[in-house]
């Protein structure tokens, strides 16, 4: 925990750089998914419901420069590319299913029965 002069908290550097990754639309539902295992670009789009193919590729080319995903192609014939989490991306799995189970227990998702 950071204070500032005033004696005011601050937030933590370190949290605000893992939100500037984590804290964009659709990162978090990637990394997710990716970790199942490497995906195609098809099967990304497919497993995150809702993404467009230019936000899906804007996210996965941000994701590769954080250095939590690499892309892979086989020149085939097909040509193939595949995504892969690296040992960085693949250290936010357990974080993001605890982040999905706190989630379940405190955030009201639609009207209560």
């Amino acid at each position: 925990m950071d204070v500032n002069e005033e004696g005011r908290h601050q937030c933590d550097a370190t949290v605000t750089l893992a939100f500037s990754i984590l804290g964009k639309r659709w990162n978090g539902m990637i990394i997710d998914s990716l970790g199942a295992g490497p995906m195609s670009f098809v099967a990304l789009r497919r497993a995150v419901t809702g993404i467009s193919d230019a936000v899906l590729s804007d996210r996965l080319a941000e994701l590769a420069d954080a250095t939590l995903l690499t892309r892979s192609v086989d020149p085939g014939p097909p040509v193939a590319v595949t995504y892969e989490l690296t040992p960085g991306g693949e250290q936010l799995i357990p974080v993001l299913r605890q982040l999905g189970q706190w989630a379940e227990a405190n955030l009201v998702v639609g009207p209560k029965a």
